[in-house]
């Protein structure tokens, strides 16, 4: 209760250029907090729908009903799923040109056509998937910085201080570097958890796209199969 006391005190005395540097630190830890929680729920109803959008998919496929495969994937229930964004792309762009929407195209050109498909829907599916985390790197490599900052003030302000009263020793300048070095361990503790969430999130967007050129590869494989 006393440190928390001392936090406060040492807060109040802090001059403009440190308080705001605080508050810059302050809007960055609430920013990683705030794309983290959003990022990791969203993965996770990404892993969710697509797990169970996978076996369904391939059901209808095998039966032959590439129709109900695509009006599966486009339900509400998979709108998270990487699977069903990626895959509904290349089906739905076969299906196209099956019925005539294009110009009559020959096997080879056909599967260009669905991997094209399929490539565009990916590279759109990724960049949705990274909304965010590259913010989590900036914090993590800046707030350090930003707290040096703001503890290099404060010690300046310190010095300042002990010219314009002529007083010296280690008890006129201990408080000050006391209120300056908060600003360092404050930037420690916004970049710290930053780091720990882009890294976990990396991971997560890695297997995702692993995830999305392996059923890219299947799909392909079963349309070459069904044009043979």
């Amino acid at each position: 209760m006393e440190g928390g006391m001392n936090l406060v005190e040492m807060w109040s005395q802090m001059g403009f250029v440190a308080k705001s540097i605080g508050y810059i630190l302050f809007i960055m830890s609430f920013w990683s907090v705030g794309v983290a929680v959003e990022r990791i729920y969203t993965y996770r109803k990404a892993r969710a729908q697509s797990k169970l959008f996978a076996p369904q998919v391939a059901k209808h496929l095998k039966e032959g009903r590439l129709k109900d495969a695509i009006a599966f994937g486009n339900k509400k229930d998979y709108k998270y799923s990487h699977l069903a964004k990626v895959v509904g792309a290349g089906l739905t762009e076969y299906q196209f040109q099956q019925e005539g929407g294009g110009t009559s195209l020959g096997r080879e050109d056909l599967l260009d056509t669905v991997r094209r498909a399929i490539q565009r829907s990916s590279a759109l599916t990724q960049n949705d998937l990274k909304k965010g985390v590259a913010s989590l790197a900036t914090i993590g490599s800046t707030a350090p910085f930003v707290g040096l900052l703001g503890t290099v003030v404060g010690i300046i302000n310190a010095f300042v201080g002990i010219a314009a009263t002529g007083s010296g020793g280690i008890g006129a300048v201990s408080a000050g570097i006391a209120e300056a070095l908060v600003e360092t361990a404050l930037g420690l503790v916004v970049a710290i958890p930053a780091v720990w969430f882009y890294n976990y999130l990396t991971g997560e967007l890695e297997y995702f796209t692993v995830e999305m050129d392996n059923s890219s590869s299947e799909l392909i494989d079963y349309l070459i199969k069904k044009t043979t």
